[in-house]
């Protein structure tokens, strides 16, 4: 299982995705789709969004990528699915973040790892 905290991900790069957060999370989650459309990325693949960004993407899984819409803060959100998925990858820079994550044993890799396997 593939959990990608989203926020982390589309903030890596400056693109002006501040100026329309949930332009920016739509336009990331029909990527993420299509790789995993063209096997590029194995399912399951959850994405995680938070705040503005929820609005770019209906929850709900389609075609083998989930979008979870995190209550509150989205690192709590990514941190349990973590715990509660064995053999799961979490995509995130946020060293906080990793430190919870590695400590449920997840493993963690940086946003350019999917950045470099999205199509576009």
């Amino acid at each position: 299982m593939l959990v990608i905290d989203a926020a982390n991900v589309i903030g890596s790069r400056p693109t002006g995705w501040w100026r329309d957060r949930p332009g920016a999370a739509r336009v990331f989650v029909e990527r993420v789709r299509a790789t995993v459309a063209a096997g590029r990325l194995d399912p399951p693949v959850t994405v995680v969004l938070e705040g503005r960004a929820r609005a770019g993407a209906d929850e709900g899984d389609v075609d083998g990528v989930e979008i979870v819409h995190a209550p509150g803060e989205g690192d709590d959100t990514v941190a349990v699915l973590a715990e509660a998925n064995p053999d799961v990858v979490v995509v995130t820079a946020d060293r906080g973040l990793a430190g919870r994550v590695r400590a449920v044993d997840a493993e963690v890799v940086g946003p350019n790892w999917l950045l470099d396997r999205l199509v576009d």
